[in-house]
């Protein structure tokens, strides 16, 4: 057996798209987009065998914006896996980003999260599905809400785009949305005998919040009913996000609201009288992976003062490993390699999960993520590392 890894050329993007729809079971229209330049695969004896691309992505880093590779379509045809592939592809992605030097890190939506924990990846950040009757979206308290609620037409596509980046600024994991992925996301494809519709929140004609929601009939034996499923919520102010959560209340023809993905720290289960009727589920969302630590540490703020030593481990980074300093400041920060004696030891995926402010130092430790010989070093880590919001990532890619 030989093996190669490479770029695909421009006359094989059709069998790329099979090789990836078949491994993910996707349709192959679902690749549309990739560019041949983008994608780094597998063949066996000549024969293409491995899917990979990553698209080159801009998230939001605790008010920064950071370039990150956005690893996608990853999939081996069934008969060639458990033969390596994927991990030896994995390796020359990491060391093509760190001899770049461009982009600190790679983020994906995984099928299995299994698949990437090992090769350094963890789960970032945490979404959770909302299934619940428009009766039961019943608020806990009475709130004066002084705007009102109108229907976004298609010529007001930079409203949205404003709003959205306004919403994301302070915030962890939210991308940068491009024309395309507006088109092939949020504003994608009317479902099947739907509609889908954008409702503003003005107050005074100042717009607030908007939610981007999908209409669907679901069959019924006597009365057919209809299921709302929000693509997109966006609020600047607690007046729009109840706005627009009273709008889909009212709405007496629909059966039931899904929101598939909702943020961590989602107010909607403080405010409701009966949140059990929500049936929250959670699930992973983002899964990160620190490819250069010392680029990646400086690439977000913090918001005090600080001084962090650490010792972190990586197998498959070599350059990442040993002791490390960061010194944090509201202007800025500074990472170099340290002799002193490290506050706490870790893996690096461990570390992510703190960047992104998905856990603190202190949970670490008490799930054994993280070894600390002086446990009082964890508090500094805490305030340090704590982001404004908790991370999310509303965008599939």
């Amino acid at each position: 057996m030989s093996f190669e890894m490479r770029s695909i050329l421009p006359g094989e993007m059709d069998e790329y798209k099979r090789v990836a729809g078949t491994a993910l079971v996707l349709k192959p229209t679902s690749f549309e987009g990739m560019r041949p330049e983008w994608t780094l695969c597998g063949y066996e004896d000549g024969k293409l065998t491995t899917s990979f691309a990553a698209w080159p992505l801009t998230m939001r880093f605790n008010r920064g914006d950071v370039p990150v590779s956005g690893v996608t379509a990853v999939g081996t045809l069934p008969p060639y896996r458990r033969h390596g592939h994927l991990r030896k592809i994995m390796t020359k992605h990491f060391e093509a980003l760190h001899d770049q030097g461009e982009r600190s890190m790679a983020i994906l939506w995984a099928s299995w999260a299994a698949i990437y924990q090992r090769y350094g990846y963890a789960v970032v950040s945490t979404r959770y599905s909302y299934f619940v009757e428009p009766r039961y979206v019943q608020f806990a308290f009475p709130q004066k809400l002084t705007g009102g609620l109108r229907e976004a037409g298609t010529d007001e596509f930079q409203l949205l785009v404003d709003l959205y980046r306004r919403f994301r600024e302070d915030r962890t994991g939210y991308l940068h949305r491009g024309r395309a992925m507006w088109d092939a996301g949020i504003l994608g494809q009317v479902p099947p005998g739907g509609t889908v519709m954008r409702t503003v929140y003005e107050e005074e004609g100042v717009p607030q919040g908007y939610m981007v929601t999908a209409t669907t009939p679901v069959p019924g034996d006597i009365i057919p009913g209809h299921r709302i499923t929000v693509r997109d919520l966006i609020w600047l102010t607690s007046n729009a996000y109840r706005a627009l959560w009273e709008n889909l209340a009212n709405m007496d023809l629909i059966q039931e609201i899904l929101w598939p993905r909702a943020p961590a720290d989602d107010p909607l289960p403080h405010l409701i009288l009966e949140p059990r009727r929500l049936k929250a589920t959670a699930a992973d969302c983002l899964l990160a992976r620190l490819v250069d630590v010392a680029k990646a540490l400086t690439q977000r703020t913090y918001q005090i003062d600080g001084e962090l030593t650490f010792e972190l481990a990586d197998d498959m980074c070599p350059w990442n490993r040993g002791r490390w300093k960061l010194e944090t400041s509201e202007k800025g920060s500074m990472v170099t390699a340290t002799r002193q004696t490290p506050q706490v030891k870790m893996p690096v995926s461990t570390l992510a999960l703190l960047l992104f402010g998905q856990i603190s130092a202190t949970e670490a430790a008490r799930m054994g993520r993280l070894d600390a010989p002086k446990p009082e070093a964890l508090l500094a880590w805490d305030n340090v590392m704590r982001t404004l919001y908790r991370p999310a990532c509303p965008d599939m890619f």
